[in-house]
């Protein structure tokens, strides 16, 4: 027939226990082969950042600028990466209705 509430609810307990595992791990986004190294949390916060001193260029600011933002698009591509993945193992696949989600 359907979902009964008690599976939802399981259902609701184990989304709201990977949400927290998800929110308290810590994922590394790099560039610059490694010179810049960015921490974030699953929350998608940045915790680090870690320089490289020869990155650390007073007359090419520029080139850390795109380095840093790099490292840190790179971080937030593997926190959404983990969220799809926790959200596919959760559901199976299946679409689950709009306000479901997280």
């Amino acid at each position: 027939m359907g979902l009964n509430y008690k599976a939802i609810q399981q259902m609701q307990n184990k989304m709201l226990k990977m949400q927290e595992e998800l929110h308290n791990s810590t994922f590394e986004g790099t560039s610059g082969g490694g010179a810049v190294a960015v921490a974030m949390n699953g929350k998608f916060e940045v915790t680090a950042i870690k320089l490289e001193k020869d990155v650390v260029d007073p007359e090419d600011v520029g080139m850390l600028e795109d380095l840093v933002l790099t490292a840190i698009q790179d971080a937030f591509g593997k926190v959404s990466e983990a969220q799809a993945k926790m959200m596919t193992s959760l559901t199976g696949g299946m679409k689950l209705p709009p306000g479901l989600g997280f």
